[in-house]
């Protein structure tokens, strides 16, 4: 069964969240949040009902009114994507491969906060997915030019 995409309605809504004029809310990381993510494409996360909402964690505060949030779902993946953890009673995937910066306009309404056993677990998770660098000739030690050999 084929699922029908609504951009139409998504662009209207994001007209209107554009438009509003109100300070951003006092927002902490490891807070989690209903936010407007919109219609997308693919495989990219999308928002459901009539204001494409769906819960996200505030994983980075990046200035005032601007943040780095990780989409969450209740239904259950495994990998090195997601992190499991509960909250409430209820299962939650920290979707990490959806991560992506966003405006304090797409936010609605604070649900929670994680703990911080379980925001570090996302923080792990997260850095251990993003992070995997060590090129060895940028981390000190003698450089080879190779235009030289």
């Amino acid at each position: 069964m084929m699922h029908i995409k609504r951009f139409l309605d998504w662009d209207n809504l994001k007209e209107r969240l554009h438009s509003i004029m109100h300070k951003p809310p006092f927002v902490s990381e490891g807070e989690i949040w209903w936010a407007s993510l919109g219609e997308n494409i693919g495989a990219e996360i999308n928002g459901k009902s009539n204001d494409f909402t769906r819960p996200v964690l505030i994983f980075r505060k990046l200035s005032n009114g601007f943040y780095f949030i990780i989409p969450l779902t209740t239904q259950n993946h495994t990998g090195t994507w997601y992190v499991n953890y509960k909250q409430g009673g209820l299962n939650i995937t920290a979707c990490l491969h959806q991560a992506r910066s966003i405006d304090f306009r797409r936010l609605h309404r604070r649900l929670g906060e994680l703990d911080q056993t379980d925001f570090k677990l996302v923080q792990y998770g997260f850095q251990n997915l993003y992070m995997k660098i060590s090129p060895p000739s940028l981390l000190g030690g003698s450089r080879e030019n190779p235009e030289s050999s």
